[in-house]
């Protein structure tokens, strides 16, 4: 699909520099976007727009305040973990942090359909001074739920491999730890119904299935008491039904535990960011996260929201998918790099897993 795009860097005296991408329109032919376009929902300017989408600058709390209720179909995104040691893209202390995330937390609630879905990746970390981890990622659950009244429809984890091996005084000195490579994904919801299917995420039969589908199988009762019917054999579904651990790619191991790294450097976004001499953003989610759980939650002409969003990878996946979008991000190096996602082929690698959350 070709997108149409306008992209407004920053104002100063008055004047709009343009970063011109290939598939780009004149500011005057996207005036003309159709009513149902994101950019609508807003009374305020984008920094640019897509066909299906628009990136905000500036606090991403202000945008969801700005959005109507109940028009949003997902939020998925990776807000700044709370460290123990500061990031530069400005992550809150473990005593802040809840506190912080709520109001963002509550807006979210808001905005979404009442079958809508909020997909939140949020990593672990340790307790200052000793190798013993932190609950504060726990304790914002319990209130995520208790407090915000989400539902929790599901619990997902990211196994990121290429994750650095630290704190580097437990694991790579003392050697009294091991890498901490598995962040948490959590799936919650309005509703203990929101809209979902897994036919958008299944992956390919294993080689077992397809020969007890060719040999068949007796109905029989195993030790743990589970019946396995005589249709336990069939495979007319399309494909197997994804667990909630992955490892590999989105056709072929779609489940919880998603396996994907997140340190890629031949990328068409890095290579272009480095071409440009713009920075790169340090803590990018692989675009096989947020394409899984917009497969999964949604249908194409939803609406899928990202209000941390950083190299605004969902953006573009959105985009790809046929789903409208909406990015805002408050450090305008990140957005302004973020276009090079929407130019022709720059999401075509690396947008799936391997054989198997930004």
């Amino acid at each position: 699909m070709t997108s149409t795009m306008e992209i407004r860097p920053k104002e100063r005296d008055n004047t709009v520099q343009r970063v011109m991408a290939p598939n780009v329109a004149s500011k005057s032919k996207t005036k003309g976007l159709p009513d149902g376009h994101p950019s609508n929902l807003l009374g305020r300017s984008p920094y640019f727009v897509t066909d299906l989408g628009a990136a905000y600058l500036g606090d991403s709390l202000e945008v969801l305040r700005a959005l109507p209720t109940g028009k949003v179909n997902l939020v998925v995104t990776s807000p700044p973990y709370a460290l123990h040691f500061k990031k530069e893209y400005g992550n809150k202390n473990k005593k802040e942090y809840i506190e912080w995330f709520l109001p963002f937390a509550q807006e979210i609630r808001r905005v979404l359909c009442d079958d809508g879905s909020f997909v939140l990746n949020i990593g672990g970390s340790y307790n200052p001074g000793t190798p013993t981890r932190s609950i504060y990622h726990f304790k914002l659950l319990i209130d995520l739920i208790e407090d915000v009244s989400f539902h929790l429809a599901q619990e997902c984890f990211w196994y990121n491999p290429a994750k650095m091996p630290m704190p580097a005084e437990w694991v790579t000195v003392r050697r009294i730890r091991v890498r901490d490579s598995v962040e948490y994904v959590w799936w919650l919801s309005k509703t203990p119904w929101p809209k979902a299917s897994n036919l958008g995420v299944l992956k390919e039969y294993s080689e077992d299935m397809i020969r007890l589908n060719r040999n068949g199988v007796r109905r029989s009762v195993r030790p743990s008491g589970h019946v396995i019917r005589a249709s336990f054999d069939k495979i007319d579904a399309g494909g197997s039904i994804p667990s909630n651990v992955t490892e590999g790619a989105l056709d072929a191991f779609p489940e919880s535990m998603l396996k994907m790294g997140n340190n890629a450097a031949n990328d068409a976004y890095t290579l272009r960011c480095k071409k440009m001499g713009i920075k790169i953003h340090p803590a990018r989610f692989p675009a096989s996260l947020p394409q899984f759980f917009i497969k999964l939650l949604t249908e194409p002409g939803d609406l899928v929201i990202d209000p941390f969003a950083g190299s605004n990878t969902t953006g573009a996946v959105a985009e790809r998918l046929n789903r409208r979008w909406i990015a805002c991000e408050a450090v305008e190096e990140y957005l302004k790099a973020s276009v090079f996602r929407f130019q022709d082929g720059a999401e075509s690698n690396g947008s799936r897993q391997a054989p198997l959350f930004r």
